[in-house]
């Protein structure tokens, strides 16, 4: 399908942590905002992650971070929708973290999306907490536990 909206809209890329992006088929926008904690990125998605919106998610993921080994967490609160090239995107990032010492925190998933990751096998390549806090407490503990490195 060749949708006349694509390339999709920006509405001011990093500036104040957020960017918006619209599905061109379904017109649904993406909305992506970052924050920075003490060890870890917290990004939340709102809206549809797709095949149109995928790429944005990845730059923003990129440009969000501030180090390879730090945690990334994902609150899903308020994303409806997620294809395979958006979960592409976000085991792209675990793996990434991963191999920096680090790992892809997933919170607040929402059902239609949980079914998402059960049905691809998802689940043991990322965390899924049931709430933001309980993932930033987890990272915080793995803070603590991590190795202090040589001076």
């Amino acid at each position: 399908m060749v949708c006349p909206e694509y390339p999709p809209q920006r509405g001011g890329g990093l500036r104040r942590g957020a960017e918006l992006s619209r599905s061109p088929c379904s017109g649904a926008p993406v909305i992506l905002t970052y924050r920075h904690l003490a060890d870890a990125t917290l990004i939340t998605v709102a809206g549809e992650v797709d095949a149109a919106t995928s790429a944005d998610l990845e730059i923003f993921i990129d440009r969000a971070r501030r180090r390879l080994d730090e945690h990334l967490i994902v609150d899903m609160s308020q994303l409806s929708f997620l294809d395979s090239s958006g979960l592409a995107v976000l085991l792209a990032a675990a793996t990434l973290a991963r191999v920096h010492g680090a790992a892809l925190h997933l919170a607040a998933v929402q059902p239609r999306v949980t079914r998402v990751l059960e049905i691809t096998g998802t689940f043991p390549a990322v965390l899924v907490y049931d709430h933001v806090e309980q993932a930033i407490a987890a990272v915080e503990e793995m803070e603590r536990a991590r190795p202090a490195e040589p001076a």
